[in-house]
């Protein structure tokens, strides 16, 4: 027994220098993500300018990507155990590089909705493959812990350096360029990857069931576009029949998936209460604070008139609060607990999130960044925990599904969040009382009427504007203060769901 033993324990440890070298390459997949997806948001007033959108399809635009990592993603975590997780994440990272180029030259809003939800589908396939890579590189609980949190920074990280990357882009060059960024962290990704990251894989996979992915991807995004639309046009025919097509899709997914021999998803991981309410948690914190999120650089841009690049600047606190979050977040909740982590952290979220309905068109800025730093640092240590906790739940097999099912209740709550929120501030704006000669498309968007604005007279503009963003931040104090009811109640889910939860190598 030690002649078997002793070369396993030698080969771990010729190989730790190596693991954080594959992290590396890990976090520059998380930072392709994030940069991705915070960019857009910076970039969205020029998008209306240029391409016109309607306030629906602006709204598509935003969300979309959500909708299909959503469908997808329990799928792809899935097939990433079945056929190799580094093969599908550099795969992934090629397709999203490629797909970025679509994006960046597309000339109608159709078809930079098309370009959004094939991005989707090459996403789908990087995130739950970091994560299970890390929780089979990292052996060591309170070494993957460290790796989880840098991992969450990183994360958090690209949610700054979008936003500033993308306001100078924008302030240089025409707003396709902020697609263009991902190009060389694909690259060094695929470069580097293909020779640090090791590869692995259930070994006892099972067939890639086709019937699972296709009920998966029917009822997440039905489901999602039911909500979507439920919340903007109201309940019709339509709606709720597109609302239940994808609910008995989904009961039909999680039938089959408990009568398999071998499931695309263990629905028995549900069973542990820990990992139940990490994903929850996650859910429904995402979801209270994306739809804010998703207004905060139009509110930065149109309300308060700031340029790309300043915008990008003033949500840095919150990034930097995540960043710092993160990396301390393990030994916090091994110190003190993890649901007094978790719930704490989303309770810092909510009331900074409850301070939001002050904000005013005039706000001075330490308001609002000691808000965003708060929300920041709430979100680092309840992310970073959550993460933690699935992973562990879980044996190194079945790491690719379980990452899924975490990423795809942020990516759910992320849509879920623009949905209901964005439909918020949306519903609102669009009833606000222009004067006379407003166009019509005034109403669709704060960036339509900033572009219509500059067709009337100077007094008569002036007047749309006021108008306008007045009526845009009531509807920003409605989100923000649904936001943080949410919050509050993902905190007290938390306490409950987490309780005698411990991660590994506590004591």
């Amino acid at each position: 027994m030690t002649s078997t033993l002793q070369p396993a324990q030698a080969t771990e440890a010729v190989k730790r220098p190596g693991r954080w070298l594959a992290l590396s390459v890990l976090v520059l997949a998380v930072l392709l993500v994030a940069v991705d997806a915070t960019v857009l948001g910076l970039a969205t007033p020029y998008i209306s300018e240029d391409l016109h959108p309607s306030g629906t399809q602006l709204l598509w635009i935003g969300d979309v990507y959500s909708f299909v990592i959503a469908g997808l993603l329990v799928s792809m975590g899935s097939l990433g155990d079945r056929i190799g997780r580094k093969r599908i994440l550099l795969c992934g990272a090629t397709a999203f590089g490629a797909l970025s180029v679509l994006g960046a030259y597309v000339t109608t809003p159709e078809l930079m909705i098309l370009a959004r939800a094939l991005l989707g589908v090459a996403g789908a396939t990087l995130m739950p493959a970091t994560l299970a890579l890390i929780r089979n590189i990292f052996h060591d609980p309170r070494e993957r812990s460290l790796a989880v949190g840098i991992w969450g920074a990183t994360a958090s990280a690209g949610t700054a350096v979008g936003p500033i990357a993308g306001g100078f882009l924008l302030e240089h060059f025409w707003w396709g360029s902020v697609f263009l960024i991902n190009l060389p962290v694909m690259a060094v990704l695929v470069l580097v990857g293909i020779r640090t990251l090791p590869e692995s894989r259930n070994p006892h996979p099972g067939p890639w069931d086709l019937g699972s992915v296709l009920l998966s991807l029917v009822g997440m995004i039905a489901l999602v576009y039911a909500v979507k639309e439920g919340a903007t046009h109201g309940l019709t025919g339509t709606t709720l029949g597109t609302g239940l097509l994808g609910a008995a899709a989904l009961y039909g997914f999680v039938h089959r998936q408990l009568t398999m021999p071998v499931p695309l998803l263990d629905m028995r991981l549900f069973r542990r209460r820990g990992f139940s309410g990490a994903v929850l948690a996650d859910l429904l914190t995402v979801l209270g604070m994306s739809g804010l999120v998703f207004f905060l650089s139009q509110y930065l841009q149109l309300v308060q008139g700031r340029r790309p690049f300043e915008a990008g600047l003033a949500e840095l606190p919150a990034a930097v609060g995540a960043v710092a979050a993160g990396l301390v977040a393990g030994r916090a909740a091994r110190r003190f607990s993890v649901r007094t982590v978790v719930s704490g952290g989303l309770a810092a979220v909510g009331i900074a999130l409850a301070a939001l309905t002050t904000l005013g068109q005039s706000t001075g800025y330490p308001v609002l960044g000691a808000a965003l730093l708060v929300v920041g640092v709430g979100a680092g240590f309840s992310f970073t925990v959550t993460a933690d906790v699935i992973l562990s739940s879980v044996p190194k097999d079945q790491a690719g599904a379980a990452s899924a099912v975490s990423e795809t209740a942020y990516e759910l709550g992320a849509a879920l969040g623009i949905a209901l929120l964005g439909s918020i501030v949306t519903g609102v704006y669009r009833d606000f009382p222009g004067p006379a000669g407003t166009p019509a498309g005034a109403h669709e968007s704060l960036g339509a009427a900033a572009e219509a604005a500059t067709h009337l007279p100077p007094h008569q503009a002036e007047a749309l504007l006021t108008a306008a963003r007045e009526a845009f931040v009531h509807g920003l104090h409605l989100a923000s203060g649904a936001g943080a009811a949410v919050l509050l109640a993902a905190s007290a889910v938390a306490w409950f769901l987490l309780k005698n939860q411990e991660l590994e190598g506590t004591g």
